[in-house]
């Protein structure tokens, strides 16, 4: 006789078992198991998987629920009853209990699910009362009338010979007994059923761990209770038929192969199916696709000027798409999608230009859900859509991602609740995860955990035995002792298992019928809900998976666009711009691609420097490139751009295909094109021969080779040129990319660059905000900010917001780039900004409500320079608060008694630069008021100068501005001087190393505080992977040739300015800030000029202007 488990929870139910399914159905079909059970608990995350790793094992798969319901006469507690389908309506109605049980707290009603909640779809199940329901627990404690009240209200629910009581090997005679007494009065039976909860008795410990990591608590003595073996673990088939067997139990034994071979569950797989889109016109969905279409086609006709011989091409493209789209029954799918984007458009959200193949199609573009002409620039259709590949189209949206709830809201609004859900997905115990975790519970603190972390290679997706052989830092720690090792041997127990669910960050999914008749549902985000079948099972089960994905980018360039609008009156239409501007190639070809999509990393930056892109097409062609296969091509790219480099081809009659790319296959599209002209193909033949190639289907590919050569043939081709062009093809094939892809992102990213290029600063604005408190990118922007001489002034208590904005065509830093300054004081100073401005420290500290008045906190204000505006120094400030706070909160509402108590600012020399410029960065991540370097940054073009932020660990050469904070000496193995120099530029401190023969040459240049000009190689270093700088030239900046500059800072004082406090103000700048610049003052109270003493000249940097701009007017300070 047969035996089969029929209750098996798996990692699917979270944190309670450590069973994947490919585990689970391969230890099974090992351990002598024909027929296997998974029955999760409230959950059906694994049946679609669970279902088909069956089928693919010779396995027949019963799926089931371990259902958890509140107690009818035992309120305070929850009980389980088991579910399995005996057929497709079962486990429709499966489907149904877990959506009840995981949408009970909906509107946030208090209802948990009971018995009586399901009642209504227990036909088609059968149901199996375990040890751990609450008829088991009535029947322990005496109160037998209850239990058989609960079970009659099952009984007269479910089919005939369809409620059992489940036993297993550890149920008491006793037990047993009452049980068999009571199936004998009311005609049910025993089945034998044992939970199983992992594979193994040695698991048990791993998956009390996990109950650990569940609850949040911690273990004690962990390395005793390891040895401790469970219980519920899968045994052999065999080893439990006689079990029970031996217990005399083979009438439960029976039952449970009755359950099993009565369990003939099919689950129907299908395509998607469509909603069908309704429209006003009363039209077929494919009639009103052709109208829309042929509206779009006349607007973008127009708008790109297309020339009247060229518009035929675009008829004929647009009928040949609607025919396949109409032939495969996609009509539907274009409206739902062309609706998405039409209200978008109709709300002012932009839309990104295209994702995917998607962009290859002309009535994609027409309709604008894409914005790039796949005529102009060569895309196909067949890509994205083909016949003779018959599969659902593919079209991912991207929309402002602060945009995409709007965007959710209104689908769901549109189709109903019970149509529209988001997808599950699963956040894993990665490696460093379950290290964490497992340590959490064993009781390390930080600095035990952070060695563990850190002695895991930083590695994406690694897994720990390859972390072990790869890392000698993480075996020597596992073989510390044994502590260390249970943790380790406990971790690759858990890794790999679902942690939590969370959201897919971009699918959706639109229903043509209700959700549940194809998949469980339950809570999700915003309103919606969330289909319990992740994204690899929602289309198999025949639901449609939209993407809605919400970019950072398109929410930059919309935030841009409408901040130029605000600023000039005048809307930029950003789809429109030309895409060969040669400013904004400029930049490409220079690599001033920071805050440009695809392009900020320092490695593509090189390649658009040694590339110098001279249209879009490069630039789109770069995007492809630069991509782990594809870049062994970049060099031979660059070489024939730039060389003019004779260019072979096999065949003439392929030049047009190859010569855009100088005769390297950069695109997919290529292959399919070549396919076509040499072998005959038709673009869907092609395009089977390029997935093929791609994914290296070997026999596909050998007879599309004999088709492909004799196609080729036929056309005129000799044989060894077809083989050639056949093996050249298959070379590059795979590392071909999605040309409609590349072009629809570089359209976006040239779009950025335009914006940097023509709108500096509604740019620079932008991004400071998009990178809030992201210290490294917001260094990397100040700095070009600076180099380009765009006005930006720190924080300012009187000027700043929330966040970055644009004030006197200036930007302003906003309050909250302040590291640490409670967002609740944020809004209290702008809501008291309104009663208007500050106008001095005692005002402001006055103002401000008395939880707010600690030293502490105005301290940042000083430091970051939002204070500076009051005419003191930071030491000044910084000495004067707590006695200000001190006296305001003795004096409370009295005026008199604060004038009594009123303390006076008294004089203080200025904290060191060192220490400004460290507080800066503490508060701000950027040094804020003019770092040492910045009164060389004359020699930028001179000498090429890259900052820190841009070292390239591959670059040869640098040059460097350097400001020296300390110097370390120390002496070779051979006794020669060399030295470590400390210090940091404009972005970050690192470390110089001078070695012996460099430091002979010029140890006398290093001295700290002093500025050198440093040419060295960027290395990271073997004792912490920083970045480190081997000098090999270094010369003092102060020494190095200045272009002569006779200019002079005039400054107007108008009348209302011309008082004691202003005059204060000025000359705290001017000595704050020294240098050689001679200043003129006009007075406008008798017009009046004076031309300063040389004691009171100034630096003339960005900083030291901007302050006295702010002080007396932005027209009232010219540097000229």
């Amino acid at each position: 006789m047969n035996y089969t488990p029929l209750q098996v929870i798996s990692s699917y139910s979270l944190l309670q078992s450590n069973i994947s399914i490919k585990d689970l159905v391969l230890e099974a079909k090992s351990r002598g198991y024909d027929s296997l059970t998974l029955t999760d608990r409230n959950v059906m995350y694994g049946a679609i998987e669970f279902y088909d790793e069956c089928l693919k094992n010779d396995i027949k798969p019963i799926v089931g629920l371990t259902i958890e319901l509140s107690g009818t006469e035992i309120l305070d507690q929850s009980f389980e009853l088991v579910l399995l389908a005996k057929n497709f309506n079962g486990y429709k109605n499966l489907m149904k209990i877990s959506t009840l049980k995981m949408t009970e707290k909906r509107d946030n009603v208090g209802h948990e699910l009971t018995l009586s909640d399901i009642t209504p779809y227990l036909n088609h199940l059968f149901v199996i009362i375990p040890k751990n329901s609450e008829v088991f627990s009535l029947l322990m404690r005496g109160q037998n009338d209850l239990a058989i009240n609960y079970v009659k209200s099952i009984q007269n629910n479910v089919d005939e010979k369809s409620l059992y009581f489940g036993v297993d090997i550890n149920t008491s005679d006793n037990l047993i007994q009452i049980i068999n007494n009571l199936s004998k009065k009311y005609g049910t039976s025993m089945v034998a059923l044992s939970t199983v909860k992992y594979l193994n008795a040695n698991d048990y410990f791993a998956v009390s761990i996990l109950n650990y990591i569940a609850n949040g608590q911690k273990i004690t003595d962990p390395v005793e209770n390891s040895h401790i073996l469970g219980s519920e673990w899968l045994r052999g088939c065999k080893e439990m038929c006689k079990f029970f067997t031996d217990k005399k139990l083979t009438t439960a034994l029976t039952s449970n192969h009755y359950i099993s071979s009565h369990c003939n569950l099919k689950i129907m797989k299908q395509k998607p199916q469509l909603p069908n889109f309704k429209n006003d016109f009363n039209l077929s969905s494919f009639d009103f696709l052709k109208k829309l279409c042929k509206q779009g086609l006349k607007e973008r006709l127009s708008n790109n000027e297309i020339i009247k011989a060229n518009i035929n091409k675009y008829v004929d493209r647009m009928k040949k798409e609607l025919a396949v789209i109409n032939r495969m029954g996609f009509n539907d799918y274009f409206l739902i999608v062309w609706d998405v984007i039409n209200y978008s458009h109709h709300h002012n959200i932009m839309t990104g230009p295209g994702r995917g193949s998607a962009a290859g199609s002309l009535v994609a573009y027409v309709l604008k859900i894409t914005d790039v002409d796949p005529i102009k620039y060569g895309l196909l259709f067949e890509r994205f859509l083909n016949e003779e590949r018959a599969q659902m189209p593919d079209i991912d949206l991207d929309i402002p991602d602060d945009k995409r709830s709007e965007i959710l809201n209104y689908v769901h609004s549109k189709y109903g609740d019970n149509y529209v859900a988001q997808i599950v997905t699963f956040g894993t115990l990665s490696a460093k995860q379950v290290i964490r975790d497992v340590g959490r519970v064993f009781g390390l603190n930080n600095l035990q955990m952070s060695k563990w972390s850190n002695a895991i290679p930083t590695q994406l997706n690694i897994k720990l035995l390859d972390a072990v052989k790869q890392s000698h830092k993480l075996k020597s720690l596992i073989d510390e002792n044994k502590l260390n090792q249970l943790i380790f041997a406990t971790a690759l127990k858990l890794e790999g298992i679902p942690r939590h669910y969370s959201t897919h960050a971009a699918g959706v999914i639109i229903s043509a019928n209700e959700l549940i008749n194809n998949s469980p549902v339950q809570l999700g985000n915003e309103g919606l809900l969330m289909t319990q079948y992740s994204k690899n099972y929602v289309e198999q089960v025949g639901l449609l998976k939209m993407d809605f994905l919400g970019l950072r980018n398109l929410s930059l360039i919309a935030n841009i666009v409408d901040d130029i609008y605000q600023n000039t009156g005048s809307l930029l239409k950003i789809s429109q711009i030309d895409l060969n501007d040669e400013s904004t190639l400029r930049y490409f070809q220079n690599g001033y691609t920071n805050g440009v999509f695809q392009f900020e990393s320092s490695g593509i930056k090189n390649v658009l420097r040694s590339l110098k892109p001279t249209n879009f097409e490069l630039v789109a062609a770069v995007d492809a490139l630069y991509r782990p296969g594809p870049m062994q091509n970049i060099d031979n790219f660059i070489k024939r751009k730039n060389d003019n480099h004779q260019i072979n081809y096999a065949d003439e009659r392929l030049k047009n295909v190859l010569q855009p790319t100088f005769g390297i296959i950069v695109y997919q599209e290529q292959v399919m094109q070549l396919a076509s002209i040499m072998a005959g193909f038709t673009l869907g033949e092609a395009d089977i021969l390029r997935r093929a190639m791609s994914k290296k289907k070997q026999e596909v590919m050998d007879n599309m080779r004999d088709k492909f050569i004799a196609g080729a043939i036929s056309n005129g081709f000799p044989k060894s040129v077809a083989e050639r062009t056949f093996a050249y093809i298959d070379q590059f094939a795979s590392y071909g990319f999605n040309k409609s892809h590349a072009y629809a992102y570089s359209k976006m990213a040239f779009q950025l660059a335009y914006l940097k290029v023509h709108y500096p600063l509604e740019f620079y604005k932008n991004i400071f905000n998009s990178v809030l408190n992201n210290a490294d990118k917001t260094k990397t922007y100040f700095n070009e900010v600076k180099l380009r001489n765009i006005k930006l002034f720190g924080p300012n208590i009187n000027l700043s917001e929330s966040i970055f904005s644009i004030k006197h065509n200036a930007i302003i830093f906003g309050l909250r780039a302040i590291k640490g300054l409670r967002t609740d004081f944020i809004r209290f100073i702008l809501d008291e900004r309104k009663n208007g401005k500050f106008t001095n420290l005692e005002n402001f500290i006055r103002r401000i409500d008395s939880k707010f008045r600690k030293a502490e906190l105005l301290n940042l204000l000083v430091y970051s320079g939002a204070l500076d505006i009051f005419g003191y120094n930071r030491a000044e400030l910084l000495n004067s608060i707590p006695e200000f706070i001190s006296s305001i909160n003795l004096s409370g509402n009295s005026m008199d008694l604060f004038n009594d108590l009123k303390p006076k600012i008294q004089h203080f020399k200025d904290i060191p630069l060192k220490e400004k410029l460290g507080k800066e960065r503490e508060c701000l991540g950027i040094y804020l008021s003019g770092h040492p370097v910045e009164q060389y940054l004359y020699l930028q073009k001179q000498f090429k100068l890259t900052f820190s932020d841009e070292f390239n660990l591959n670059a040869d050469y640098v040059n460097t501005l350097f400001f020296i904070s300390s110097i370390k000496n120390i002496r070779t193995k051979k006794g020669q001087e060399m030295a470590f120099v400390n210090g940091s530029d404009m972005s970050n401190e690192y470390t110089i190393v001078v070695f012996p023969e460099a430091y002979s040459t010029f140890k006398n240049y290093l001295k700290t505080g002093q500025v050198i000009l440093v040419s060295g190689k960027v290395e990271a270093s073997k004792k912490n992977n920083q970045i480190q700088l081997i000098a090999q030239n270094i010369n003092l900046a102060v020494n190095l040739p200045k272009a002569s500059s006779n200019k002079r800072l005039y400054l107007k004082i108008d009348k209302d300015k011309d008082n004691t406090d202003v005059w204060k103000k000025i000359h705290t700048v001017i000595k704050n800030n020294p240098g050689n610049t001679s200043i003129i003052i006009h007075r406008e109270i008798d017009d009046s000029n004076k031309l300063l003493r040389k004691p009171y000249s100034i630096n003339g940097t960005n900083s030291a202007i901007n302050s006295l701009k702010l002080i007396l007017g932005k027209d009232n300070a010219v540097y000229k």
